[in-house]
């Protein structure tokens, strides 16, 4: 059973005649014919009697016609809903990002784009690392957040924001009036460590001249922690300087470059390439893209 037998069979009945019914369905009447024949068989019951040269429904039929009415008119309005939703986006949107991007990212560009697209819901799945990257291959989540580089080559990444990784420090630190800050400049204090992801590989890497003689005091996965415990003198750490640009202006820490070279952070709005795109995802890759070009003053491009 078919729709468009469905189709076939109302106008049967609409029009009381196989003959003008295969007028308006566009076939021979043998092949209407067929297609009721088809529907007698599926449903085990005859659907018209034939008097002469006049039909009416049978008992089966009557039955039959509500039922199939109710069908199609089903099949219209799921048409129109999905319609609707291309004009008027709804749904929802989940989002993998890390502690740090969901407090300094993403709050003004989930405010823009439920001004645009007030009827779909904005969820953040709160991840570290190379679990952002595994929520999108796995299509738990519709976009990620995460530092560049990816590797994964399912993936499209866009690069939507960049500043600098840097020393951070009580103000009235031996270090804090320094322009840069070199791996042995650093090796004399207590270091609190982002407990993992890409910060912390680039940092591993950057201590590896001195790390016979650093001492690690804390290993810590949130953002707000590590500044906090720097600011109650209990060592020196690591951030993104969007990440404590308020506590720096405020005077509550200082931050310093890292030596040689200053150590840059690229963030990245990951998706599958493969995947088909909803005008709610489609208006949200806009909504990040428009905000970071007007972070950086310059458009964004791909990465």
């Amino acid at each position: 059973m078919d729709l468009d037998q469905l189709h076939t069979f109302l106008e049967i009945v609409r029009l009381k005649s196989f003959s003008k019914a295969a007028q308006t369905c566009f076939r021979t009447q043998p092949a209407i014919s067929a297609q009721v024949r088809q529907l007698e068989q599926e449903i085990h019951a005859p659907l018209f009697e034939r008097l002469g040269t006049r039909i009416s429904l049978t008992p089966a039929g009557r039955i039959f016609a509500g039922y199939a009415e109710q069908i199609l008119d089903l099949r219209r309005r799921s048409q129109d809903a999905i319609n609707e939703l291309e004009r008027v986006p709804r749904g929802e949107l989940l989002i993998a990002a890390n502690e740090a991007t969901c407090i300094y990212v993403l709050p003004e560009v989930f405010s823009e784009y439920k001004k645009e697209f007030p009827n779909v819901q904005l969820h953040v799945d709160r991840s570290y690392g190379s679990r952002v990257v595994e929520a999108v291959l796995d299509n738990q989540a519709d976009f990620g957040i995460t530092q560049l580089p990816v590797e994964e080559k399912k993936l499209q990444a866009v690069k939507i924001h960049s500043d600098e990784i840097k020393l951070i420090l009580p103000c009235s630190h031996a270090l804090a009036q320094k322009r840069m800050a070199s791996c042995r400049d650093v090796a004399a204090y207590p270091l609190i460590l982002p407990k993992s992801g890409t910060t912390r590989s680039r940092l591993n890497a950057w201590l590896e001249p001195v790390e016979e003689s650093i001492r690690i005091s804390m290993e810590l996965d949130s953002t707000e922690m590590i500044k906090r415990f720097v600011m109650a003198q209990l060592g020196v750490s690591f951030l993104a300087a969007s990440n404590c640009a308020e506590e720096v202006e405020a005077g509550r820490l200082c931050t310093v470059s890292l030596a040689p070279e200053p150590m840059i952070r690229r963030l990245a709005l990951i998706y599958r390439k493969d995947k088909a795109l909803s005008k709610a995802a489609l208006g949200f890759i806009d909504v990040i893209l428009k905000h970071a070009g007007a972070r950086a003053g310059r458009p964004v491009a791909s990465a």
